[in-house]
Formats: structure tokens, C-alpha cells, sequence
């Protein structure tokens, strides 16, 4: 007799159903899986028979095959333990239940205790799709998977307890999402009224928010960029429960969901260091799995020390910058992740860090602080909207008793703008200004006289690339927004433009 006990399989951001085909016969005892296992789900063979024995139940002594179908899919990692234990206890006699709508993932102990697995919130998404009314599931994931709603995600401890469910004898209660299912408030972390001084980087933050926008900061050691950088995140608009299901998803994916929490409610902040790798920042593996730059999605990537990071780490940025995606492709495996990220950029002015500085000498030879900018390729910097100086703050600022703004107080003004915004793309896809297509760029962000010659004396005096004429444009159309103005006027202009003066300050 076979028995067909249904689990779930995960490719990138997909999941797939996946058949666990259990046969057992006479012949020779032997116990095969079939159907693309990697070395993981080979060694369930061990992991399944030690469970089943130390349970109190008896392992077949017979001919045992165990097909994963789709057979031409490859299967990774551990999560078809607990299925294949089902389906020989099935097959086996030793329990009986109808399982037709039920699906079953988890790693199993030795012992018969369930550990938790990575991709449930995916795999229950697709399992509600395919129709299944249940999903069993390791308890420390059940919880991720909850948030899912029109099927029941069963929490499993261990065989015991899911045998005597299954049975009818003990029911496990299906579980149930913890916390605000809906938008949540930044509730806590560095605030803004910590940072005394530096009203020009905070302006150029608020503006960031407002308009979604990539931005770099130089500045000497010790003026507050990290400072100013980690504070970002506090002045964000709340997340869409749909960006919330979207960077959960990446989040689970990648197995770094807490247990206790149903989804990521806040805008994620990553901030690797210097020394990432191409394929720890891009994803990687032999089925790639999700980056930095991936697990920053709907958030923001801080990238402290930017010369320091390998050219080539740097320059992987420049296209999933511009798309929000970035496709990663392997020999097994072509996969594509979203990114749509707000890129914040750190670094030093110079090696020694002191070039510029009002009261400390640089060191560095002019030669030296050339080589040093040139880290940075002008394509990258092309993407960076906004180029921003954090200067030493003077003993006044420092010392001074006066409380500075409130992040909330500047997040009021960044959710007037994003809501403003939201009016315009309504129906779009479009989510901020930072994200206006180049179809739409012109119809967006009119501009009155003034502003157009303007900005066509600042274009040919400064030899802006297009890219960036793009990119002054849309910080414009946010400074405008800020100022309640449909129409881009000069002061506006003239503002976007003074956030491009590093390129040739320091670049040409």
C-alpha cells in the first residue's frame, strides 16, 4: 500500500507542494529516499528511525521507499522529517487518520521532540492557495505562520503530542498571531532629540524620508553619521501590513523571524560590515538565499565606512538600486529577491579622515585622499541621491541643555508628505517620489520658468550626468511636496542641487 502524505517545498520567494510517496513491501530490509534529496534529507533516514524507536513505536522491518515528488525539483534541508515519519506510521499501521487536507513540515530530534524549520510563512501562504485546511508545523514557527488566515497552522512540540492529536485523543488548539496585525508605530530606539546641532544632515534626513531617497554622508570621525543613520528608521512611515507579509516572508526565508513574533512590524535596518562579501551582501548558496541587501527590503541598508567595503561589493549595487529586485543566478538555481531599499551611505572625507576639518590637520597627500574617492565609482554615486556634509559640532551644540526635535515631531511632517505622495501614485505602483519611472518623470515634476533655466545653467556648469538630472528632479518634487507646492520652483531646484555639490567638490 502507498501512502501520500502532502508537505511543502521552498524555492526562493516560492513555495511548491511536495508529495511524500511512502511504499513499504517484503524483501530485503532496506530504507531509500527518491526524488532529488540533498545530503540532509538523506540522513532523515537516521533522524526518522531514532524517532519513531524512542516514541515507543515500532520501525518496519521491510523494504522502505520514500518518494519526494515532484521528483525533477530538488529538495533541500530538513523540513521533510516529520511528513516521512508520518506516512510510515501510516503506511505501517501503527495509526490511522485522514490527512487528505493536511500538510506537515519539521526537523526532528533524535528524541521525537519537533525543531523549528526556515520558509513557513511562504509554505503556509502557498498551502492556503493549493486548499489545505491544516498545517502542521513546529511550534517555535507556528506563531509566523498564524498571520496567515483560512487555514489552521497546528503547532507541533513533538510525535507524541501530534499522534494523539491526529487520533482525536488530545486536540493541539491551532495557534493564533500575536500582536497588531495592522500598521505599527515606531515603538522606540535612538531618537532624534539625541543629536545636538547638525540641522543641514537632519533636514537632509527628513527629506530621505520624505521622498524614499538614497543618501551619503561625509564626514570627519566623530561628527555623528553612524548617530545620525541609525535614527532614520524613527522618522519612517509605519509599514503596509502587505510590506509587512512581503519582508516577513524574506525574514523567514532567511530564518531570522524571533519565535515569539508573527511578522516584521518595523521597517528593518541592516547594517553589515565592511568586510561582507558580494554574496553575503547579494544572497547566495547553492540555492541562493537572501542578502543583506534582501533582508533590508521596505527598510534601510547603512553602509558605514563605504571605501572600505571591496569595489566589487559596491558596484553589485548599482542595478538593484534602480529596479528593487536583484536576480541571483547559480548553476541549480536562477532566483529572483525584491530589494526596494533607502541606501544610507557613511565615509570619511580622506584616509586619515581630517580633510576639510576647521581645527585638525589632514595628513593625507593630496594624491592619497584622490586614490581614496575613487573607491567610490561615479555610477555609484550617480544612484546616491543626496550628498550630504556632517560638519563637527561646535562646544555649544554639544554642551547646550536644549533639547533638540522629537523624531516623532519630524515624522508628522514626513507622513503629510508620504500621504501626499500616495494621492499622486494612487493606482501607479509607484510607492515615493524616489521611485518616479522615467516615463513619468516629466509629468510628475513640472516646473515653472525660473526653475528650468535654473536647472539647465546648473546642468551645463556642472556637467551633471543624466542619471543624476534625474535624481535632482525627484528630490526636487519631494522639497516641493515638503513645501505644499504642485509646481517645482526654483528654491526648490536649487535646495536638490546643493545636495549634488560633493560630485564636484570632491569627484572631479
Amino acid at each position: 500500500m502507498v501512502v501520500n502524505i502532502k508537505s511543502m517545498g521552498l524555492f526562493g520567494m516560492d513555495a511548491f507542494p511536495v508529495s511524500v510517496e511512502t511504499d513499504i513491501s517484503k524483501g530485503i530490509p532496506s530504507f531509500d529516499i527518491v526524488g532529488l534529496p540533498d545530503a540532509s534529507i538523506k540522513e532523515a533516514r537516521d533522524r526518522v528511525r531514532a524517532a519513531i524507536c524512542n516514541c515507543g513505536f515500532e520501525f518496519p522491518k521491510n523494504k522502505i521507499i520514500i518518494n519526494l515528488a515532484p521528483a525533477d525539483i530538488k529538495k533541500i534541508g530538513s523540513i521533510y522529517d516529520l511528513p516521512i515519519l508520518i506516512s510510515l506510521l501510516l503506511a505501517n499501521g501503527a495509526l490511522s487518520c485522514d490527512a487528505e487536507r493536511s500538510a506537515f513540515i519539521g526537523e526532528l530530534s533524535l528524541s521525537g521532540e519537533v525543531r523549528p524549520v526556515d520558509g513557513v510563512l511562504p509554505m503556509t501562504i502557498e498551502a492556503k492557495k493549493l486548499g489545505y485546511g491544516t498545517f502542521y508545523v513546529p511550534a517555535r514557527n507556528a506563531r509566523e505562520g498564524a498571520v496567515v488566515k483560512g487555514i489552521d497552522v497546528v503547532p507541533v512540540e513533538n510525535i507524541n503530542s501530534l499522534v494523539m492529536h491526529l487520533k482525536g485523543k488530545k486536540i493541539i488548539q491551532p495557534s493564533v498571531p500575536v500582536g497588531n496585525m495592522g500598521t505599527k508605530k515606531y515603538t522606540g530606539g535612538p531618537d532624534f532629540s539625541d543629536v545636538k546641532g547638525q540641522f543641514e544632515a537632519k533636514r537632509a534626513l527628513e527629506i530621505a524620508a520624505c521622498g524614499g531617497h538614497n543618501v551619503l554622508l561625509i564626514g570627519s570621525p566623530g561628527t555623528g553619521k553612524s548617530m545620525l543613520a541609525k535614527r532614520l528608521p524613527s522618522i519612517l512611515p509605519e509599514m503596509t501590513f502587505d510590506e509587512m507579509i512581503e519582508t516577513s516572508k524574506i525574514h523567514s526565508i532567511a530564518g531570522i523571524i524571533p519565535h515569539d513574533t508573527s511578522l516584521i512590524t518595523e521597517r528593518p535596518f541592516r547594517s553589515p560590515h565592511h568586510t561582507v562579501s558580494s554574496a553575503g551582501l547579494t544572497g547566495g548558496g547553492t540555492i541562493p538565499h537572501p542578502g543583506e541587501i534582501s533582508l533590508a527590503h521596505n527598510g534601510v541598508l547603512f553602509l558605514d565606512e563605504l571605501p572600505e567595503f571591496n569595489r566589487n561589493t559596491m558596484e553589485i549595487l548599482r542595478q538593484p538600486i534602480e529596479d528593487g529586485v536583484i536576480t541571483i543566478s547559480r548553476v541549480n538555481a536562477t532566483l529572483t529577491y525584491p530589494c526596494s531599499i533607502m541606501l544610507i551611505a557613511a565615509m570619511n572625507p580622506c584616509p586619515c579622515g581630517y580633510y576639510g576639518h576647521p581645527t585638525r590637520k589632514c595628513t593625507c597627500s593630496a594624491k592619497a585622499v584622490s586614490q581614496y574617492l575613487s573607491r567610490i565609482s561615479g555610477p555609484l554615486l550617480d544612484r546616491l541621491d543626496i550628498h550630504v556634509e556632517v560638519p563637527p559640532v561646535e562646544f555649544g551644540e554639544i554642551s547646550s541643555s536644549e533639547k533638540a526635535e522629537t523624531s516623532a515631531e519630524i515624522k508628522k511632517r514626513v507622513d503629510r508628505v508620504r500621504k501626499i505622495q500616495n494621492e499622486r501614485f494612487k493606482g501607479t505602483g509607484i510607492t515615493c517620489n524616489a521611485r518616479i519611472t522615467a516615463g513619468l518623470l516629466n509629468e510628475l515634476c513640472p516646473l515653472d520658468d525660473n526653475a528650468k533655466e535654473t536647472l539647465k545653467y546648473s546642468f551645463e556648469r556642472m556637467g551633471f550626468s543624466g542619471r543624476a538630472y534625474d535624481r535632482i528632479l525627484k528630490v526636487a518634487r519631494t522639497v516641493a511636496d515638503m513645501d505644499g507646492s504642485e509646481v517645482i520652483k526654483r528654491d526648490h531646484i536649487l535646495e536638490s542641487i546643493q545636495y549634488r555639490t560633493l560630485d564636484s567638490k570632491y569627484w572631479r
